[in-house]
């Protein structure tokens, strides 16, 4: 055990020395990490944020519904949206909150639709009632995770939730028709405004651009909402154009599809607007469910600024907040991924934690079928969380475990999960084992900062 200890501490060391290599050596320092002038972010000294000519020509567009704004939005006042100076809501249901104005979107639905279709049972009730009388469920970030977006399709908020997207671009261009950028996320999405600006200098905005994490519902690749998408302002005109005349032709297609951002994506491609792929930059994933090792179309994440990460819940978004706020005041360059995990989730693991669930799954030993393995300590792991951490350490690949009441799961893929203080789940980890799988990570990190088409210098040549 000693010896696991010192093997430990010096893998870790490892890895925060190569980090400090890469940061001294190849990772380029953004343009504009110096405090910005809006006169709300000014009066508060401690508060970080970037000065950048751009940022005053993005809207940034948050979605909502009733059944979860008021849970939802109160924490990116506090914090996402500190820095941003223009930004919109939009929902289900005008109403104000904390101060802020949120618009029912809903109205550039044709009236035929809002009247025929059973998925605006719930618009009824609120236009009619507001919120007196609703009995919904809000989908927490957790539930989200661990379920999939498209299985809410029973959630009667989610069922209205598909016919925003559409709509939501009209008010949008409408509310800023000047705006280079219109980038749109949810009420769960944590959005990194420094890194954004940055990200998008390396396009020209005068183009058509369609960015997002790319999804597919059948044949239609789009955008997937959770980890926000992004427009330019020409893409934005060119879709409120060309749906206008085409208003039920769309309609049409997103009462046969579950989500309003595949019907977007279908608009998109009928005008010949393609999606430019964001990952690993935009994620579907929050750091807590999400893998570190992930990778899509031959890029890892590990190595590579964060933009978004979806499935946040208000405290996640407040914790990534203060961290990310401490990040750039003690950093002169890019906030990634790697760093988001080695600086603010690593801290947060050990070899037990009582009342977590780190979403262990790839093996599982209860007592109904344990007499089906012949290893000795696969038979006995659903005995104790002892046992359980036995069988981890006996398989080379396990990097974490947990325990609850005579189940003991074992995964391969590293995740930081969830409190869980009504439950006697208990978790840990093999430490030593995730210090190396962050080494690993971080031998294969290279120069590059982003995927995108490096058109920033010629922006710049133009002007």
């Amino acid at each position: 055990m000693a010896r696991r200890t010192f093997l430990c501490r010096l893998i870790f060391s490892a890895v925060f020395s190569v980090s400090i290599i890469n940061i001294v050596t190849h990772l380029s320092s953004p343009t504009f990490f110096l405090r910005y002038f809006k006169p709300a972010a000014a009066s508060h000294s401690s508060l970080f944020c970037p000065q950048s000519d751009l940022a005053n020509d993005v809207l940034v567009v948050l979605r909502t519904g009733a059944t979860e704004s008021r849970e939802k939005l109160p924490v990116h006042f506090r914090t996402t949206l500190r820095c941003v100076p223009n930004f919109v809501l939009f929902s289900d249901l005008d109403e104000e909150i904390e101060g802020h104005v949120v618009h029912d979107v809903l109205d550039g639905v044709s009236e035929q639709v809002r009247e025929g279709n059973d998925d605006f049972k719930l618009y009824h009730h609120l236009q009619k009632h507001g919120r007196k009388g609703l009995d919904q469920k809000v989908i927490t970030a957790e539930s989200g995770s661990a379920k999939g977006d498209y299985l809410n399709i029973d959630n009667d908020g989610w069922k209205l939730d598909k016919w925003k997207f559409l709509p939501m671009i009209d008010h949008a261009y409408q509310k800023m028709p000047n705006a280079k950028w219109f980038v749109f996320i949810e009420a769960d999405t944590y959005l990194v405004w420094n890194n954004l600006l940055e990200y998008l200098n390396n396009f020209d905005s005068r183009k058509h651009y369609y960015i997002g994490k790319h999804l597919y519902i059948k044949d239609v690749q789009f955008g997937y909402g959770g980890a926000g998408f992004i427009l330019s302002n020409p893409a934005m005109r060119k879709v409120s154009e060309h749906r206008s005349v085409r208003v039920r032709d769309y309609e049409d297609f997103t009462a046969t599809h579950w989500v309003g951002d595949c019907a977007l994506g279908k608009v998109l491609e009928d005008v010949k607007v393609p999606l430019h792929r964001a990952f690993p930059h935009l994620q579907g994933d929050s750091p807590s469910t999400m893998d570190p090792s992930s990778s899509k179309i031959d890029r890892n994440a590990w190595c590579y600024p964060a933009v978004t990460y979806h499935h946040v819940s208000p405290s996640e978004i407040e914790d990534l907040w203060n961290f990310e706020q401490s990040w750039f005041k003690r950093h002169d360059i890019l906030l990634r991924h790697r760093d988001v995990f080695m600086e603010h989730v690593r801290p947060q693991i050990g070899g037990s934690i009582s009342q977590w669930d780190n979403m262990s799954s790839d093996e599982e030993y209860d007592g109904h079928n344990h007499a089906t393995f012949s290893d000795p300590l696969e038979r006995a792991a659903w005995k104790s969380f002892n046992h359980c951490r036995d069988v981890c350490d006996s398989k080379r690949k396990c990097v974490q475990f947990s325990y609850h009441e005579g189940r003991c799961a074992i995964s391969y893929a590293f995740r930081l999960g969830y409190s869980r203080p009504d439950s006697k789940v208990q978790s840990g980890w093999m430490t030593d084992r995730v210090d190396a799988l962050f080494l690993s990570l971080e031998s294969q990190c290279g120069v590059r900062d982003w995927f995108s088409p490096q058109e920033g210098s010629i922006v710049a040549k133009r002007r």
